[in-house]
């Protein structure tokens, strides 16, 4: 084969080498920011506060006592709201910490 063409064979694999690193490096760039996915993050992150507040009303609301009820059931049904309440939060803890971990991969 003729040096010439060994020559181009070459130098044309390295720029094809040289092109496919640039381009895996522009990709992994931190500048390559994709403003839909921090949309969709910041629209999550207001739907779960949203949810927590939610909840703490209504937890608010059922801790009061009912003009029904007796000092025992009064207890009772605060003991199944506080259990319920520390549940959901739980949950929605969990939640926040998965898309916390989610959005930093």
């Amino acid at each position: 084969m003729n040096k010439v063409a060994k020559k181009i064979i070459i130098y044309s694999m390295v720029g094809i080498m040289q092109i496919g690193f640039g381009a895996s490096v522009l990709e992994a760039s931190p500048r390559h920011d994709d403003g839909d996915r921090r949309h969709r993050y910041e629209e999550r992150q207001h739907d779960r506060d949203q949810r927590i507040r939610e909840e703490n009303q209504r937890y608010e609301r059922e801790m009061q006592r009912r003009h029904n009820e007796d000092e025992r059931e009064w207890r009772d049904r605060q003991n199944r709201e506080k259990e319920h309440h520390e549940e959901v939060m739980r949950t929605l803890g969990g939640l926040a910490l998965l898309a916390v971990i989610l959005h930093n991969n």
